[in-house]
């Protein structure tokens, strides 16, 4: 099961507000991702937020495509919200008013992944 990390900068000084926002999310009703034919592709297991200073992290733990995490973020009012009240607090202004520009800074805000170790992955006894 993937893990996936997506990054951004934040205007440094305001970890608090930002924790203050992440805490009020509204999560997804069910965690089925689906792909572009509507077909189920997948599941959203998890997520986790990070901040230091300037750079917050999400950590997603998913199993399917990524591509349908993306998708099915764009289309939540929740996520949406969140980006709002994030805006005064970005480093960068990015536009994720539509599905399309969340889907594009979503791909392009995701962090190269260097290792995934998990109990699947420990050595088997010998």
């Amino acid at each position: 099961m993937p893990y996936a990390a997506i990054s951004y900068r934040v205007k440094p000084g305001h970890e608090d507000e930002i924790a203050e926002i992440f805490a009020n999310f509204k999560r997804v009703k069910t965690p089925e991702l689906r792909d572009e034919a509507g077909q189920e592709s997948g599941k959203l297991l998890g997520t986790a937020v990070f901040i230091d200073h300037d750079v917050v992290v999400r950590v997603i733990h998913y199993e399917g495509e990524f591509a349908d995490i993306a998708r099915k973020m764009a289309a939540q009012s929740g996520v949406h919200s969140v980006e709002a009240q994030l805006a005064p607090y970005l480093a960068e202004q990015r536009d994720t008013s539509t599905a399309e520009g969340f889907s594009s800074y979503f791909k392009n805000a995701v962090m190269r992944c260097i290792s995934q170790l998990s109990v699947d992955t420990l050595p088997k006894a010998s």
